[in-house]
């Protein structure tokens, strides 16, 4: 299943805001502390970057994303970069429909383009993939970012909310989302980043 829309962003002569073509400085810090391993999920994982990074720290890296064209190119990416990472077209509100199961999920700017139905639907998603034990790390638009540029913001009481059902929330702290929108003089969001940790099957 692609859809449309989001076929669109990947294919305008500028790129996606968020599609800044390397992967996200979080991230990147995440990955040389070792905690980018095992088999890894990129939900929503756009062009790629973040799977290829934890590909790269040696992880049995998969990216899933509702966009064909997304996904094409991230399999391009990994092919040019010599990069053992799988890439498929699938939707981060089903992700039990891959029948794997992961030790740890990067999300990178996906929570927050859910309402608060699909956000409860998402969680329960990545729960259904996640092994007990294992961690989310999760950048979404923080409530501190000033304007309406961009994402829904997030509190850290929402993050908290939605997680409080067989989740522990590790650590939530303040990261920066870097963006390409330099044009408009504007090249990073002000974001959080969580750390969440499965404890159950419930």
């Amino acid at each position: 299943m692609t859809v449309p829309g989001w076929d669109e962003a990947y294919t305008a002569s500028v790129p996606a805001p968020w599609d800044i073509g390397r992967p996200q400085p979080a991230f990147v810090r995440l990955a040389e502390q070792g905690l980018l391993s095992g088999r890894v999920l990129d939900s929503g994982c756009g062009t790629g970057e973040q799977a290829l990074l934890a590909a790269d720290h040696g992880a049995d890296a998969t990216g899933v994303d509702v966009s064909g064209r997304a996904i094409q190119r991230a399999v391009q990416k990994a092919a040019e970069r010599g990069l053992r990472a799988r890439f498929e077209v699938a939707d981060a509100l089903h992700l039990g429909d891959l029948g794997l199961t992961f030790d740890t999920i990067i999300d990178c700017g996906v929570f927050h383009v859910f309402d608060d139905a699909n956000r409860a639907r998402y969680v329960t998603s990545l729960a259904s993939v996640l092994r007990p034990g294992g961690y989310c790390y999760l950048i979404c638009f923080s409530d501190r970012q000033p304007g309406n540029f961009g994402p829904r913001r997030v509190s850290q009481d929402e993050l908290r909310a939605a997680f409080r059902h067989g989740w522990t929330i590790a650590s939530i702290e303040a990261a920066a989302f870097e963006l390409n929108q330099a044009a408009l003089g504007i090249v990073s969001a002000q974001a959080w980043l969580a750390a969440i940790e499965r404890i159950s099957q419930d």
